[in-house]
């Protein structure tokens, strides 16, 4: 079975006046099962805010026969480098490692081709570096999906997850852990095996020194969403306006995904998104809530279809 290697990309940290400037490392998983290690197609895959690079094996596995799969781990997840400051935790930051990534790959090989798939919170990173003309990427990004994230984020989805993210639980057994996760959110993502949600929260664990498991990221990631989540009308109309205007300045070829059961992406919101900037082609999966894993193979078909179709220049 084709599995990822582990790679690294420095990012630089602040650092007070007259003192050299830090770095710190973000992970980020590689696929490519072409043999070819020169492959000008890359696909980046960002997850969700409490998730890591891991969450996309099925579909990195599906995609890496075609193109050069890359799955970072956000700052603060899985094995990068965790921030001293709490409120660096946010898109900005995010925005600037993945800049830094692009320029790391398109180094190492030349990018012909770019796509962005980004889950929720990676989606939102994909609006503030696809919506924002004029920032160094190697090449233009061909085609975007947004997997259940759109300028308007609903408040009550929102406090859902920060009624859990952060909340550091211990577990005896990673049995344990899926079960403690599906009671805690599994519901949400949808039908899934005994093995499928295995698969997806094994990554999500890492080793205390002292025994047992825990969840792997670190939990003042929460510190600023839990600011988000507290944010006034007034703050929250304008930061929906400022995602609303990286969203229509957005050119490239748009997939929105959504769950029909959604708590934090409405419906109104999708519809939007068709009619107004790249005006994306949405497609809903039923009995799934926020947000669709892309574990299945119907969710992975319809990312793996868009990615891979040939456009009217000749390239997929």
């Amino acid at each position: 079975m084709i599995e990822p290697t582990l790679n690294y990309v420095p990012c630089p940290v602040a650092a007070p006046a007259g003192k050299p400037e830090a770095v710190r490392r973000m992970a980020y998983w590689e696929w490519n099962a072409t043999g070819n290690p020169q492959h000008s197609h890359v696909v980046v895959c960002v997850h969700g805010l409490a998730r890591q690079g891991r969450d996309f094996d099925v579909l990195a596995r599906s995609l890496s026969t075609h193109a050069r799969v890359i799955c970072p781990d956000v700052a603060g997840r899985g094995r990068s480098d965790w921030l001293a400051d709490p409120q660096g935790y946010q898109v900005p930051l995010y925005v600037a490692d993945m800049l830094g990534l692009l320029a790391q790959l398109h180094q190492q090989a030349p990018i012909a081709t770019l796509d962005w798939v980004g889950t929720s919170m990676g989606g939102l990173i994909g609006l503030g570096l696809l919506g924002q003309p004029g920032l160094p990427l190697p090449v233009p990004v061909r085609r975007l999906v947004l997997n259940d994230v759109g300028p308007v984020i609903e408040w009550e989805a929102l406090a859902r997850i920060g009624e859990y993210v952060g909340q550091m639980e211990h577990f005896d057994s990673v049995a344990q852990a899926a079960d403690a996760l599906w009671a805690m959110s599994g519901a949400h993502f949808g039908p899934h095996t005994a093995q499928q949600w295995l698969d997806l929260c094994t990554p999500q664990l890492r080793q205390r020194p002292e025994g047992g498991l825990t969840l792997h990221y670190d939990p003042a990631i929460a510190v600023p969403f839990r600011a988000l989540a507290q944010a006034t009308p007034e703050m929250a109309q304008a930061s929906e306006a400022a995602l609303w205007q990286l969203y229509d300045q957005i050119t490239a070829q748009t997939l929105l995904l959504r769950g029909a059961q959604s708590d934090l992406l409405s419906a109104a919101t999708a519809t939007a998104m068709t009619q107004r900037g790249p005006k994306a082609q949405c497609v809903e999966f039923e009995k799934v809530g926020h947000a669709p894993t892309l574990v299945a193979a119907e969710q992975v078909a319809v990312v793996r279809d868009f990615l891979l179709q040939v456009d009217s220049q000749g390239s997929a």
